[in-house]
């Protein structure tokens, strides 16, 4: 029996000891991927609060993990200079408990892609890029300085092929000059938000969701409540439940007190488990989803895979999976459209039916998104 490909996971956010959250959609590439090959992340941790490094190694399900945590320097060349030697001491152990990987596959870049192709020099190791960050977007433009663009077209350049989690976010990199093989891959929705049943309420309302990590620069919340706030002019049979938490969660509670909304319409329910998020959806009418700018729109995936329909900005995966029998699409910022369109829907509510939007999302299952991976591995193996 032929053996597994070993795929080496090099990312620049994963989750770690000081944010069990961050990078949760690379771990979840990375399970999606060990349905099929064997995996391994290793994941580089600029680290303030140590004077040496430090190694953690440890399995998560089917894929192995080791996490090295590099001394923060102060000047940029005794930071590289620490990032190389966290890197060099990393990859000793994965050559030691993995094997020398047949792949590499890069989530986010710049400087992870250098190791890359670091490795594709030296030992002829095939490369991906999988690009998950808003830089290259307008709203949130960071992609600036020369070298680290002539480096991030070099690693472009070299890679088997760029992988961008929306067509949207794949037009940005592509203004920007990041050229080369591109091929759209989803983020995964976790199988219980397809598999949660659609629950009856005890009470008679209509419910809008919304769910984000409060940053309102980018989810643009206020500007949610003051739609809300116009709704209610019109009718009052119906709440809005907002979920999450993050830097403006207070800011948003007392600015919502500004408003003239209706004691009993507005819910906060602060932060909550993804199980306790498929919950919410399988309890709610509607899911509403105001951003300014957006890479992937992970929440807008959840609720189509949980049948709820959605109305959105047009960011991230909503202009190519958002049609009119699973939702409608908004204009940035346009909050009386907002308001016109969830009266629009909150009267509509039969025309969409929960199986058929489910069907649209059945793309962003894990066993579908980790079989793309393969597809795309073999290729890069043969071509090499």
């Amino acid at each position: 029996m032929p053996s597994k490909t070993k795929v080496l996971f090099l990312s620049a956010w994963y989750p770690n000891r000081y944010d069990a959250m961050a990078g949760l959609f690379v771990r979840k590439h990375a399970e999606a991927v060990s349905q099929y090959a064997d995996v391994c992340v290793l994941y580089l941790h600029l680290d303030d609060k140590i004077d040496d490094f430090q190694i953690v190694e440890q399995s998560y399900n089917d894929v192995r993990e080791i996490v090295v945590y590099i001394p923060m320097k102060n000047s940029r060349l005794s930071l590289a200079f620490n990032f190389l030697k966290g890197f060099r001491l990393g990859y000793r152990r994965v050559r030691a408990h993995f094997g020398q990987p047949d792949i590499c596959q890069v989530n986010t870049l710049t400087r992870n892609g250098v190791l890359a192709l670091i490795l594709k020099v030296l030992h002829r190791i095939p490369y991906v890029v999988v690009e998950h960050w808003t830089r290259y977007l307008p709203d949130n433009f960071l992609y600036t300085g020369f070298l680290r663009r002539r480096a991030t077209e070099l690693v472009a350049r070299n890679a088997a092929v760029i992988m961008p989690v929306s067509s949207m976010l794949q037009q940005a990199m592509l203004k920007q000059g990041v050229k080369g093989r591109y091929r759209v891959i989803s983020n995964i929705v976790d199988d219980f938000f397809y598999t949660t049943p659609r629950t009856e309420r005890d009470n008679d309302k209509k419910r809008i969701l919304h769910v984000s990590c409060f940053l309102d620069r980018q989810k643009n919340i206020s500007g949610i409540l003051r739609a809300v706030e116009l709704l209610c002019r019109t009718r009052r049979d119906f709440e809005l439940v907002v979920v999450g938490t993050g830097v403006d969660f207070a800011s948003i509670k007392d600015f919502a007190q500004t408003l003239d909304i209706p004691q009993g319409t507005l819910v906060f329910t602060g932060e909550q488990t993804p199980n306790e998020v498929a919950d919410w959806l399988s309890r709610s009418d509607l899911f509403v989803m105001f951003s300014n700018y957006e890479t992937a729109c992970v929440v807008v995936m959840e609720s189509l895979a949980a049948g709820v329909p959605v109305v959105a900005t047009p960011t991230g995966i909503v202009p190519d999976f958002i049609k009119d029998n699973n939702g409608q699409i908004v204009d940035f910022k346009d909050v009386d459209a907002l308001a016109e369109k969830m009266n629009t829907m909150l009267d509509h509510l039969d025309r969409y039916d929960s199986s058929s939007i489910r069907a649209v999302a059945e793309v962003f299952r894990s066993r579908y998104v980790g079989q793309q991976f393969i597809n795309e591995y073999n290729k890069a193996l043969e071509r090499d």
